[in-house]
């Protein structure tokens, strides 16, 4: 790791100081790498669509809103190679909470979170990605079970 050294004038280093404190940052250096990382991320994420990611998309919908959760039931088979997984919460007697763990391409991950979002019924929908770098190996892993298996390990970028 290097130590850098940066300039902020006493405005600046205030405002920092008190978003430190809202988020309970114990010290500058690791709330400067967080926003770092977060604008990197931000950036590969809109100059970069063929790239990997992870994402979450959240949504809340209505359950009873004509044909809703059949569409979004197709939507997400007709995309099931990006969902690693998804959560159903019931909310009250009408809201649905949805969360999808979703991994692939960036420009097919939007896609498809932006297809769940738009249908009328669904609210409150929004989705977290992280630029990922990639990797399928055949390995072990633990002491147990009979040899290697080929599965995906997925590294954030920053």
């Amino acid at each position: 790791m290097e130590r850098i050294t940066i300039s902020v004038d006493d405005d600046l280093l205030a405002q920092f100081d008190s978003f430190m404190e809202r988020n309970g940052y114990g010290n500058r250096s690791e709330a400067f790498r967080d926003l770092l990382r977060e604008k990197l991320e931000s950036e590969r994420l809109e100059t970069d669509e063929t790239g990997q990611c992870v994402g979450c998309l959240t949504y809340i919908y209505d359950h009873a809103s004509r044909e809703l959760a059949s569409r979004i039931t197709h939507t997400q088979h007709a995309h099931h190679d990006l969902g690693v997984s998804t959560l159903h919460v019931h909310l009250s007697h009408e809201d649905c909470l949805e969360t999808v763990i979703l991994r692939g391409e960036i420009k097919r991950v939007k896609s498809f979170a932006n297809a769940v979002v738009s249908q009328p019924g669904v609210r409150h929908g929004n989705l977290h990605l992280v630029p990922t770098e990639v990797e399928v190996g055949r390995h072990r892993h633990g002491t147990n079970g009979p040899g290697s298996t080929a599965h995906v390990h997925s590294r954030p970028k920053t």
